[in-house]
Parts: structure tokens; C-alpha cells; sequence
């Protein structure tokens, strides 16, 4: 009896011992390479309780930043740990956005829905946006107007819609002709924010099937083409290129919540 109780507390105490280590162990790296029908990408997720997502566009009172690279070098001190990040949406010539654009709750650009040429006027185009507590959405911008009332911490506008409710946008093809290096952003049923970039020239088609089929957002909007960039820690990738405008950036939580 003795020797059956010792063996039962050695059980328990390597039981309890795993399950500290698993609790302790790392959560994995943000990012992550993939490949969709041949097309190298790389996948990154924001998840609630482990991440923050904010919007970023130049120093308080200062010019757009312009690159991920000025962004790392200006970043304040006190920062929470970078995860990740990104292009944020489109911009004109001055790196300022086109549409509506929410930094820490102060709104910069108004909902931008008027016709025009271009991608982000390719309609339906959308709303990437969430607060502070990890409540993270995709909408067409049509949607938004009608649904959201109160203002989010950080919002910004791109387009097209890449999925609109588990149905490609009307307008992209299966995998049309025109391949260029692009992002885009997408949320899961989870609440998890998808962030893809592709590492060779991709079809909207495709991007938009991998977020559907793979990824399982029911929404996703593209962010931008050929100037499409990611900033990953740790990987040590800091992309150039030709300049940005709006920027995304996600950092790791001081403490994740459940």
C-alpha cells in the first residue's frame, strides 16, 4: 500500500511538473512561412489577449515615417515588445491615408466612398479596425458606415475586399493575370487577426482564395500591392522598397490575458 501511494504521488508531482513547463514553455512566433498553390507567402496572427494592434503613421506632430526601418529606429523606448508589422492601407503622395484612418481613437480621415480608379476604389472596399481590448474586425466600408456607431482605437480603410462574407469580391478572378507582391489583412470566427504577405509575385485571386479556404476568415481586405512590406522581429526582416504610408503594428501583450 505504501509503495502504491509513493508511485501515485510521483505520478501526480510529474503530472504537475509537465503541466508547469507547458505553462511556462514560449508561445510560438508570430510568423510563420506558407505556401498556397505554389505561391511562397508569409502568415502572420495577432491574437486577442496576446497582442495589441494599433495604428502608427508618423511621430506626434511629425511627417509619415515612410518605411518600417525609420519606424524601428523611432520607436519610443518604453514600447511594449514588437510582434510584427505591416503596410496599413493606401496612401497618397505625401504617405498621408485616402481613407478613413483611426489612430488611439482620434479619427485623422473620414470613410472614403466615392467612385474612382484603382484598387481602392475597386468597390466593395473595406475597414480594418478593433479596440484596445482585442475585438478586431473586417468590414466592407458600406457596412461599417450602417453598423458601426461608436468610434474604434484604430480603423483604417483599403480595398478591395479580398472575401466578403465567405464569398470571393464579385469583381477578382479565380487567378487572374496580374501578380504582384501584395498583403492583405483578414479575422477568423476566433477573433484572430491574419496578416499575409506574399514573398513572390500572387494573383488577388489567389490571396483572396488562401484567406478564405486556409485561413477560414470569412472577411478580408487587401492592404496594398508592390509596396507591401513586414517588419519581423524574430526573423530579423525589415523590408524596403518604395515608400509607405499608414502602418500596423502589433506588439505583444506585458502580460497575455486568457
Amino acid at each position: 500500500m505504501i509503495r502504491s501511494a509513493t508511485a501515485f504521488a510521483l505520478l501526480l508531482l510529474a503530472a504537475c511538473s509537465s503541466n508547469a513547463r507547458q505553462e511556462d514553455a514560449a508561445p510560438p512566433p508570430p510568423c510563420e512561412s506558407a505556401t498556397f498553390e505554389g505561391v511562397a507567402l508569409t502568415h502572420c496572427t495577432a491574437t486577442p489577449g496576446r497582442h495589441t494592434i494599433q495604428m502608427v503613421l508618423g511621430p506626434k506632430g511629425g511627417a509619415p515615417y515612410r518605411s518600417l526601418s525609420q519606424l524601428a529606429i523611432d520607436r519610443p523606448e518604453k514600447s511594449h515588445e514588437l510582434a510584427f508589422a505591416t503596410n496599413g492601407g493606401m496612401f497618397d503622395g505625401a504617405g498621408q491615408p485616402i481613407g478613413y484612418y483611426v489612430e488611439e481613437g482620434e479619427r485623422l480621415h473620414k470613410l472614403n466612398r466615392n467612385d474612382g480608379p484603382g484598387n481602392f476604389h475597386m468597390l466593395p472596399n473595406g475597414v480594418f479596425y478593433g479596440d484596445a481590448r482585442g475585438h478586431w474586425n473586417v468590414r466592407t466600408s458600406d457596412d461599417f458606415a450602417s453598423n458601426v456607431a461608436r468610434r474604434p482605437d484604430f480603423g483604417t480603410q483599403s480595398g478591395p475586399m479580398l472575401v466578403i462574407a465567405g464569398k470571393l469580391h464579385p469583381a477578382i478572378d479565380h487567378d487572374g493575370v496580374s501578380k504582384k507582391l501584395r498583403n492583405g489583412v483578414g479575422v477568423d470566427r476566433q477573433g484572430r487577426a491574419h496578416f499575409v504577405i506574399s514573398d513572390e509575385p500572387i494573383s488577388f485571386g489567389k490571396l483572396a482564395r488562401y484567406f478564405r479556404d486556409d485561413l477560414k476568415c470569412p472577411n478580408a481586405l487587401f492592404l496594398d500591392g508592390s509596396v507591401s512590406s513586414l517588419w519581423d522581429p524574430h526573423m530579423g526582416r525589415v523590408d524596403g522598397g518604395p515608400p509607405l504610408g499608414p502602418l500596423i503594428v502589433v506588439e505583444k501583450r506585458a502580460k497575455a490575458k486568457p
